[in-house]
């Protein structure tokens, strides 16, 4: 097949940028040429081979070496970790719990408010916030400490059923007393519950069922 020359020729440098990046002596000799053949045949190649003279069309590629990844800073989680033991502690509550919820929650992320208002690594509404003594709810200590004591007595409203302290902590404990002491069927709480459960049976390394009421 004949091609214009100017239009092989941007063919074939538009395809140099598909070429993997080569290293040592092949980096050399890496690149495009044009061999022809028998029969003004024409073949590509990245290496030059038999006895036609290639002609190079694209530049030689040339490897790099990478850079560093860059080093990660701690884990948000981590860097938390000790307020959230504390308040663990002070609340009798299992301090993984406090994690799945805030991992649920907010992420980590500290300034994180949510549509309604909800502020702070555990999401605290601002008039749970006031009614728990919190000055700035995006202080990681008041906002870890009162949402610990707001989840203890949620857990002890509703009999230590993890499953409905959780239900009450997103939909409030109203809801899930209005609703005969179960989840509200609340399309986000009831997609909340499972997804705190499950990290926390994560965190615990002991796999739970989403429905099971009492994870280990």
């Amino acid at each position: 097949m004949w091609l214009p020359s100017t239009l092989l020729r941007s063919l074939l440098l538009g395809l140099a940028g598909f070429l993997p990046p080569v290293g040592g002596q092949a980096a050399e000799r890496a690149g495009i040429y044009l061999l022809v053949g028998d029969s003004a045949t024409i073949h590509l190649t990245d290496r030059p081979a038999g006895d036609a003279r290639p002609i190079i069309i694209a530049a030689p590629l040339t490897s790099t070496t990478p850079t560093a990844p860059p080093l990660r800073a701690p884990s948000a989680a981590v860097a938390v970790d000790a307020i959230v033991r504390q308040a663990a502690q002070k609340n009798a509550l299992d301090p993984n719990l406090l994690h799945a919820v805030i991992a649920t929650e907010s992420g980590y992320l500290n300034a994180a408010v949510s549509r309604r208002g909800a502020q702070g690594l555990m999401q605290l509404m601002p008039a749970t916030a006031r009614s728990l003594g919190v000055t700035n709810a995006f202080d990681a200590q008041q906002n870890i400490s009162a949402g610990a004591r707001h989840l203890r007595s949620l857990l002890d409203a509703f009999g230590q059923d993890t499953r409905l302290a959780l239900a009450a902590y997103n939909a409030g404990a109203a809801a899930v007393e209005r609703h005969g002491r179960r989840i509200p069927p609340f399309a986000e709480t009831e997609a909340y519950v499972p997804r705190v459960l499950n990290r926390l049976a994560t965190l615990q390394g002991t796999p739970t069922l989403p429905n099971d009421p009492r994870p280990n």
